[in-house]
């Protein structure tokens, strides 16, 4: 079986279910080294009012589902809104490889409240975008600083709609809309590298 990214370091930010947990396995199906990082851990579980908060999957499962897929699966964990765990993973990663060619963001933050626009008060709105979007600019912006040293790498954010159609709630919106928005100012930024 071919493995197109023998050789190749990937983190997966949020990769203890889901979708990242998708995404760190068909990364080690190509042959990659996956650092899987997320909250829920067996070692420190993650017990915060975060959305997934007491779930059972965790990071070292996934990690040893990317070994078994043909990658190696290196389970840390992170919590993406603290930005001294991040910094040292990235970190880490450079000691380790010197490198990174893909970085795929998935993190969640706290569960919207659906309410409307007048039952939310602008602080808890605030709360609620800034817990989804700081996550996301950290991560990236870590993950940039390694990536540009070798002037190559992908970044993957995962966002819901592929359009800029209304998502269901105010906050919610404009915080689906700031991920997308952060996806082409890093392309332009980025891209000018």
């Amino acid at each position: 079986m071919s493995k197109p990214l023998s050789g190749r370091v990937a983190v997966v930010a949020g990769a203890t279910r889901g979708a990242g947990r998708g995404i760190a396995r068909m990364l080690g199906a190509a042959g990659a080294t996956v650092y899987c990082t997320g909250r829920s851990s067996r070692v420190e579980p993650n017990v915060s009012s975060h959305v997934n908060a007491g779930r059972p999957e965790t990071i070292e499962e996934t990690a040893d589902m990317v070994t078994v897929d043909g990658g190696t699966g290196i389970p840390v964990r992170v919590d993406h809104t603290a930005e001294d765990q991040v910094a040292a993973l990235f970190e880490r990663v450079g000691r380790e490889w010197s490198r990174l060619d893909v970085l795929a963001i998935v993190v969640t933050g706290q569960p919207a409240s659906w309410k409307n626009f007048l039952e939310e008060t602008p602080a808890e709105g605030k709360t609620f975008v800034e817990g989804w979007i700081w996550p996301h600019v950290m991560t990236a912006w870590h993950g940039a600083k390694l990536m540009a040293q070798h002037r190559a790498g992908l970044i993957v954010e995962l966002v819901e709609q592929d359009n800029v159609g209304y998502h269901g709630a105010f906050y919610f919106d404009m915080m689906e809309t700031l991920l997308k928005r952060l996806v082409l100012g890093l392309a332009n930024d980025l891209g000018k590298s």
